[in-house]
């Protein structure tokens, strides 16, 4: 058994990394569990993957992992991301992509009791953001992960915890610590270390998962936000009101592009 930390949605910011994996530190989880989306919308693809390879992360594949490297296409992107994925797929090194290319779709931990998908259990690009997906795939784990209790997941960009009973699916407040129960399935989203699309606030996220006592803890640290947004706008990687249009416009008139 062990303390894990569990984090996803890092997309290129390394400031927001380098600041969870302190606290993850400083708690002293092991190993540290990642979701997915390694790549994506900011300045900084070649030092994520590089710290998460020499940390020995045990990482699955995101859609903008894939689409990064080219094995996805655009088409369920919205403008901003596409744009900075254009940008990533010119800049990341080969060695970087080798690394994301070799990630599993999705993959177990604590003899199969634990799951991790980055969307939906067969669907990467899946929001799982209501009762009725939670339910549709806790039937899915069950298929393609029988003997999983718990499924980590990423995409939303938000900490959310949902346990399924035979009553059906209840979301819990996803703030501070949570005892989860035998005989239930948990749908667990850890959050999203970068933080740079949020509103309401700048905080990178992440969730400690304690494998003997059965918790999880859904934590949050500051980083250096300014930071990030300068290396981004002057990296490319953040898309103009003008060409916002042109992609709009350019999907009205073919969808197919």
């Amino acid at each position: 058994m062990a303390l894990y930390g569990v984090l996803g949605d890092i997309h290129g910011n390394i400031e927001a990394l380098e600041a969870v994996l302190a606290e993850l530190d400083a708690r002293r989880a092991h190993p540290i569990l990642c979701v997915g989306d390694i790549v994506g919308y900011n300045a900084d693809p070649d030092r994520c993957v590089e710290l998460l390879a020499r940390r020995g992360v045990a990482a699955i594949a995101g859609n903008h992992d894939l689409i990064g490297t080219g094995r996805l296409g655009f088409e369920r992107c919205a403008n901003n991301a596409r744009y900075s994925l254009q940008r990533t797929r010119r800049t990341i090194s080969a060695r970087s992509a080798a690394w994301l290319n070799a990630l599993p779709p999705s993959r177990t931990v604590e003899n199969g009791a634990v799951a991790l998908v980055h969307g939906g259990v067969r669907d990467v690009q899946l929001y799982m953001k209501t009762a009725q997906q939670i339910a549709r795939n806790a039937e899915l784990l069950r298929l393609d992960f029988p003997g999983a209790q718990v499924c980590f997941f990423g995409h939303s960009h938000e900490q959310k915890l949902y346990e399924v009973g035979d009553e059906g699916v209840r979301e819990l407040p996803g703030a501070g610590l949570h005892q989860l129960a035998a005989g239930r399935t948990y749908f667990i989203n850890a959050g999203s270390v970068d933080a740079q699309r949020k509103r309401e606030h700048r905080r990178a996220e992440f969730a400690l998962f304690d494998g003997e006592a059965w918790t999880v803890e859904f934590l949050s640290c500051r980083y250096d936000a300014a930071t990030t947004e300068a290396k981004a706008a002057a990296g490319g990687y953040r898309i103009t009101a003008l060409r916002d249009r042109f992609y709009t416009w350019r999907r009205r008139l073919f969808p197919a592009l």
